[in-house]
């Protein structure tokens, strides 16, 4: 049992530093699915190293993907690894052979925790989420039901239910990314307007909006070209704006 802080320290290095050098990299393979089960962002950093020997070591962790759905909480969004996460994320949900009813749990939780997402974390998601329907068509029925949200009493998904196929995500539809069609930046309404579209077959590449910070939305925003909005019907003269005012007579705006 290791103080969290050296847990962290060890499995951000482990997956490039250590594993390649070893002989037998299968003898990690308990403290990684260990790792794996304390949650939060040692859950997270334990991912990179069980990719490694899932796909390189022929690893089978037959609850990998229940506990891959349930690391998703609305930390996901604001935690300094999120980059990294969704990273692997993608790597583990590009796979045609998933199931839809796994695919569409992963899109219904990621959409449903967007609500509360801050607008970098957005921009990001929802390319991610396009690409999962692009990977997955058997999934569109989450945009194209019949009726929509509108036609639902209420949302089938279960929220709380940690395994997968017992969500009901494939009964229901995505009404959170048609509520993010009103958010209030512009950039993340016009991403989630794409889903009235039908998708493109080229994937989006987000490799560079997983590294999106609010800093970098905040300079974009404030490098615009300001356009003038006119406020009067009347061009401004003096001061205070009034034509025959005793300020307009010795006080003149350039």
């Amino acid at each position: 049992q290791l103080p969290t802080g050296l847990y962290k320290k060890v499995l951000v290095i482990l997956h490039d530093s250590i594993l390649p050098y070893m002989n037998e990299p299968t003898l990690m393979i308990d403290f990684l699915t260990v790792a794996y089960g304390i949650g939060g962002a040692i859950s997270l950093l334990a991912l990179n190293g069980l990719f490694i020997l899932i796909h390189q070591h022929n690893l089978e962790y037959p609850d990998f993907f229940k506990k891959l759905y349930s690391l998703l909480d609305p930390s996901i969004y604001h935690v300094k690894y999120r980059a990294r996460f969704f990273h692997l994320a993608d790597l583990f949900l590009s796979s045609s052979h998933l199931p839809a009813y796994l695919v569409a749990a992963f899109i219904k939780r990621l959409s449903r925790l967007a609500l509360t997402a801050p607008p970098e974390a957005l921009l990001m998601v929802i390319p991610f989420i396009c690409n999962l329907f692009r990977r997955h068509p058997a999934c569109k029925v989450l945009v194209h039901r019949p009726n929509g949200p509108e036609g639902m009493s209420e949302d089938p998904y279960i929220m709380e239910e940690e395994e997968p196929s017992e969500s009901r995500a494939l009964e229901s539809s995505l009404w959170e990314i048609q509520s993010l069609q009103n958010h209030y930046h512009p950039d993340v309404a016009k991403a989630a307007a794409i889903l009235n579209q039908s998708l493109s077959e080229i994937e989006d590449d987000i490799s560079g909006l997983l590294e999106l910070s609010g800093y970098e939305l905040f300079d974009k925003e404030v490098k615009k070209k300001a356009v003038d909005v006119p406020l009067e019907f009347e061009q401004v003269r003096g001061l205070f704006g009034k034509k025959n005012d005793i300020f307009a007579e010795h006080f003149t705006l350039d």
